[in-house]
C-alpha cells in the first residue's frame, strides 16, 4: 500500500513570524508586534507600547512581505503541493473594527495566493494565528468580549469572500487549546493567544474559561460563514496536542495520563460533536465558573462542525502522581520522558507519539486529519562553503514520517497531508529567536538583527524534494 497520489506534501508558516513590514501597506499593530526578542534562557517581554531600546523580531522577521515570490519559487522547486499561510487580521482591518478593509492588505494576499496557484501549490489559510490587532485588546478586552467575536466574523467574511475560488481549505484558529482553566498558564502563552497576561488576571479560572469558550464559539460561527460563502469550501481548526504517558502502571498514573492527554480536547469536542461538552460545563460549575451560553450558541455548535482537523505535534510528556523533585517539567505540563532524546530547546523527540496521537484523534472523531506542524528547532552551523548539513533534521523527519505512514497504511487513519513547520527559517513564537531554526531553507538573519536575509538550501531541502517526488516512498 502507498500514500494517496493526492497526499498534500508541503509546509506551514505564520504571518507574524516571517512577513516583517510591520508598518507597511496600511498594516496596524498586532499583539506580536509588541513582543520582544528572547531566548531559551531569557523569556520574551511584553511591552504596552513600542520601546526604542527593545528588539521586536516581527517588525522585519525574514522579510517575506517583499520576498514572497523568491520564497514560493523555492517551495515550488522542492515540489510543494500545499502551503499553509496565515492572513494577518491587522493587515486587513488595522484596528480590528475599521468600517472598511484595507485595500493594500487585501491586494498583498491576492499576490501571494496568485503566486502559489501559479506554481501549483494549494494555499491553506489560517484566519487567526496569533495576529490580534492591539486595538481589539485595548478597546474590547480581547476575546473576553462577544464584540470581538463579531469583529472576527466580519474579518472572516471579508477574507473568505475576497479570496473565493482561490482558497477552499480554511482554518479558523491555530492552537487555541493552550488556554484552559484546569492548569496554570504562563504570560507568554496567554499573551500569544489573546494579548492578555496570565499574571495580571484577577479571576484566572473564569478568565481562561471565558476566553476558551468565546474563541470556540467564534470558530463554529466562522465555519458556518465559510461554507455559506462557497459550498466548495472546507473548514478546519488546528490544535496543538501532546499525548502523556503514565510513568508507571499504577492505576493512579494511568488515570492521570488519560486526564492529561484529553485535557486539551474540550474545544475539539465542541467543534466535532455539535455541542459544548457537558463534562466541561460540570468542571466549570465545580470550580465556580459561569458561562453565558445562549440558545443561539447551542444552535451554532450544531451548524459549525469541522470538515477536517489540523494537528500540530512536537512532543509527548509523562504523567506521575508522585512527581520527583529532580524530574524536568514538560512544556505543556507533566514531566519530560527520560527514555527520549531532547532537542536543543529541551523538547522530547517522540516519533511514535505522532502515530499514537493520529490514532487517538481519528478513532475519536473519524474525520480527516492533516498534520499542520511538525519539525525540529535546532542550531544550524554554516560551513565555510556555505552548506548546512542538517542530517539531524532529516533523521527527525524520517522517524516521524515513518510513523505517519504506519498510522495511515497499517492503522487506517485518514490523514491527507503533512505540512512541516517551518519550511524556511523564521522567528520562533515562543522564544523570539532566529537561532532556533526549523527550515529546509537557511535565512541569513541573526538574533541581533544582523544578516543580509539571503536564502540558501540546506541538505534537508534536497531530501524533502526527493521525498515529495517519490510521494513518501524514499524515506
Amino acid at each position: 500500500m502507498k500514500l494517496s497520489k493526492d497526499f498534500l506534501w508541503g509546509g506551514s508558516i505564520a504571518a507574524h513570524q516571517l512577513e516583517g513590514a510591520y508598518n507597511e501597506g496600511g498594516k496596524g499593530l498586532n499583539t506580536m508586534d509588541l513582543f520582544t526578542s528572547g531566548s531559551y534562557e531569557t523569556p520574551r517581554k511584553i511591552t504596552e507600547t513600542l520601546q526604542d531600546d527593545q528588539l521586536y523580531p516581527s517588525h522585519t522577521a525574514i522579510d517575506f512581505y517583499h520576498r514572497y515570490e523568491e520564497d514560493i519559487e523555492l517551495f515550488a522547486e522542492m515540489g510543494f503541493r500545499a502551503l499553509r499561510i496565515s492572513i494577518d487580521w491587522s493587515r486587513i482591518f488595522p484596528n480590528g473594527d475599521d468600517p472598511e478593509p484595507n485595500k493594500e492588505g487585501l491586494e498583498y494576499y491576492h499576490k501571494v495566493l496568485d503566486k502559489l496557484i501559479e506554481k501549483g501549490i494549494e494555499p491553506i489559510v489560517t484566519l487567526f494565528h496569533f495576529e490580534l490587532p492591539v486595538a481589539i485588546v485595548k478597546n474590547y478586552n480581547s476575546w473576553l468580549s462577544r464584540e470581538t467575536i463579531e469583529l472576527y466574523l466580519k474579518f472572516v467574511k471579508t477574507v473568505v469572500s475576497e479570496y473565493k475560488g482561490k482558497v477552499t481549505k480554511w482554518i479558523t484558529f491555530n492552537e487555541m487549546n493552550h488556554i484552559d482553566p484546569q492548569t496554570e498558564a504562563s504570560d507568554i502563552f496567554t499573551y500569544i493567544l489573546a494579548g492578555l497576561e496570565y499574571s495580571k488576571m484577577t479571576d484566572k479560572k473564569q478568565t481562561l474559561a471565558t476566553l476558551g469558550y468565546n474563541m470556540t464559539l467564534a470558530s463554529v460561527k466562522a465555519v458556518k460563514i465559510i461554507r455559506e460563502i462557497d459550498p466548495k469550501n472546507q473548514a478546519g481548526c488546528v490544535f496543538g496536542l501532546a499525548p502523556s504517558y503514565p510513568k508507571t502502571c499504577k492505576p493512579e498514573d494511568v488515570l492521570l495520563s488519560f486526564q492529561d492527554t484529553i485535557r486539551d480536547f474540550y474545544q475539539i469536542d465542541a467543534m466535532m460533536l455539535g455541542e459544548f461538552p457537558k463534562y466541561k460545563l460540570f468542571e466549570f460549575k465545580k470550580n465556580g465558573i459561569e458561562l453565558e451560553i445562549t440558545e443561539e450558541d447551542q444552535a451554532t455548535f450544531k451548524e459549525g462542525i469541522l470538515d477536517f482537523i489540523g494537528l500540530n505535534y512536537y512532543m509527548s510528556a509523562v504523567s506521575s502522581t508522585e512527581a520527583e523533585a529532580k524530574a524536568q517539567e514538560a512544556l505543556f505540563g507533566g514531566e519530560v520522558n527520560p527514555y527520549l532524546e531532547k532537542s536543543d530547546w529541551g523538547w522530547t523527540v517522540d516519533p511514535i507519539g505522532l502515530r499514537y496521537l493520529l490514532n487517538f484523534v481519528y478513532r475519536k472523531y473519524q474525520k480527516p486529519i492533516i498534520i499542520c506542524e511538525n519539525g525540529l528547532g535546532a542550531v544550524d552551523q554554516v560551513a565555510e562553503n556555505g552548506e548546512v548539513q542538517d542530517t539531524y533534521r532529516i533523521d527527525y523527519l524520517q522517524q516521524h514520517l515513518s510513523q505517519l505512514k504506519k498510522a495511515v497504511l497499517e492503522d487506517g487513519v485518514e490523514c491527507f497531508g503533512y505540512l512541516m513547520w517551518g519550511p524556511i527559517d523564521l522567528v520562533s513564537a515562543s522564544t523570539g529567536e532566529m537561532k532556533k531554526r526549523y527550515g529546509f531553507i537557511y535565512v541569513d538573519k541573526q538574533d541581533d538583527g544582523s544578516g543580509d536575509l539571503s536564502r540558501s538550501r540546506k541538505a534537508s531541502y534536497y531530501w524533502y524534494q526527493k521525498l515529495i517526488e517519490t510521494n513518501g516512498e524514499e524515506l
